[in-house]
C-alpha cells in the first residue's frame, strides 16, 4: 500500500451513511500487529448468566465497535479480554481468549502478561489525581516493573503524549498535576498512559461517554491515527461515533431474562448499510436501546 492511498470511513448522521477519508499510512506493519480472539465465551456474576458462547474476531490493526443496548454484556465482555473479569468475586466465565493463538488464561500465564500487552482505557478518566502529568504517562512502567533511564523516560513521555494527542497542550508543564487537566484532556492522558507499556492491543469502555463534542472528535481522531500501530476494540453507544472510527462492528443483544449474545457481526459500513438482522437495523436506526 503506497502513502498516498486512502482508507475510507463510514459515518452515520441519522440514517444516512457518509464517509471521511483519512491517509492510510501504517506506521507498524500489519504482520506485526495483534489479533485477539474470543471463542465461546460465557460469563457469570455468581449464578447469573450475563453472556452465552460469544464469538469474536478482533482483527488486526482494526477498530472493532461493540454496540448495543445497555445490560447486554459488551463491557463484560471487554474485561473479560484483559483478565479483568476474574478480579470480581463472584464472577466466573468459560470459553478461551487468544492473542495471534497465544491462551492469555493459560495457567503458566501471568496476570501481568495480560495486562501489559492488552490495555484499557476506562469510560471515566481516571489519571492518578496526586502525580503530575509526567509521572502519570510513566505509571505504568513501574506497575510492570519495565526499566528505563532518564532519556529513554524522556522520549517515552513525548512519544505517549504525541500519540496521544495531547503534546502540543502540556509540553510546557509536565510537572502539573494530571487531575488539574479538562476531562478531554484527563482521556488523552489516560490513553498516553495506556501507551508507555507498549501494548499490542487497546481496549476502550465508552471513552467519549462524559465528554463534549469538541474532546469526543479529538478522540476519535486520536483513535484513527493508534489504529495504525495497536488493535482497538471500542464500546459505544453512540452509532455515529462506531460509524466515524470503526471497520468491524459487532452488535450485542440480550432479551428479557437471557444474556446477552452476538446478533450480527462484520464489516461497519455494511451493518450499518445493509444490515442481515431486523433488529440490527432496528438498534442501528435508533428504533430501540
Amino acid at each position: 500500500m503506497s502513502s498516498d492511498e486512502t482508507i475510507t470511513i463510514p459515518r452515520v448522521d441519522d440514517v444516512e451513511m457518509h464517509t471521511q477519508v483519512i491517509p492510510a499510512v501504517r506506521a507498524v506493519p500489519l504482520e506485526d500487529l495483534a489479533e485477539i480472539r474470543a471463542q465461546d465465551v460465557s460469563a457469570w456474576f455468581g449464578t447469573h448468566k450475563v453472556l452465552d458462547r460469544v464469538s469474536l474476531t478482533m482483527e488486526a490493526g482494526a477498530i472493532t465497535a461493540l454496540i448495543g443496548p445497555s445490560g447486554c454484556g459488551k463491557s463484560t465482555f471487554l474485561r473479560i479480554l484483559n483478565r479483568m473479569h476474574e478480579l470480581i468475586p463472584s464472577a466466573s466465565l468459560a470459553g478461551s481468549v487468544t492473542l495471534d493463538g497465544d491462551d492469555i488464561y493459560d495457567a503458566s500465564k501471568k496476570l501481568t502478561d495480560a495486562r501489559r500487552q492488552i490495555g484499557m482505557v476506562f469510560q471515566k478518566p481516571n489519571p492518578f489525581p496526586a502525580m503530575s502529568i509526567r509521572e502519570n504517562v510513566l505509571a505504568g512502567l513501574k506497575l510492570t516493573g519495565t526499566k528505563a533511564d532518564r532519556h529513554e523516560r524522556e522520549e517515552l513521555i513525548e512519544s505517549c503524549l504525541i500519540k496521544g494527542g495531547l503534546w502540543n497542550e502540556v509540553k510546557d508543564r509536565l510537572d502539573a498535576a494530571g487531575g488539574g487537566l479538562s476531562g478531554g484532556q484527563q482521556q488523552r492522558l489516560c490513553i498516553a498512559r495506556s501507551l508507555a507499556i507498549k501494548p499490542r492491543v487497546l481496549l476502550m469502555d465508552e471513552p467519549c461517554s462524559a465528554l463534549d463534542p469538541t474532546s469526543t472528535r479529538v478522540i476519535e481522531e486520536t483513535m484513527l491515527e493508534l489504529a495504525q500501530e495497536v488493535t482497538i476494540v471500542i464500546v459505544t453507544h453512540n452509532m455515529q461515533q462506531a460509524a466515524r472510527v470503526s471497520s468491524q462492528c459487532a452488535f450485542f443483544l440480550a432479551a428479557q431474562g437471557t444474556p446477552g449474545v452476538i446478533v450480527e457481526h462484520g464489516d461497519t459500513e455494511a451493518m450499518f448499510g445493509n444490515p442481515q438482522d431486523s433488529r440490527t437495523a432496528d438498534y442501528v436506526n435508533g428504533r430501540f436501546g
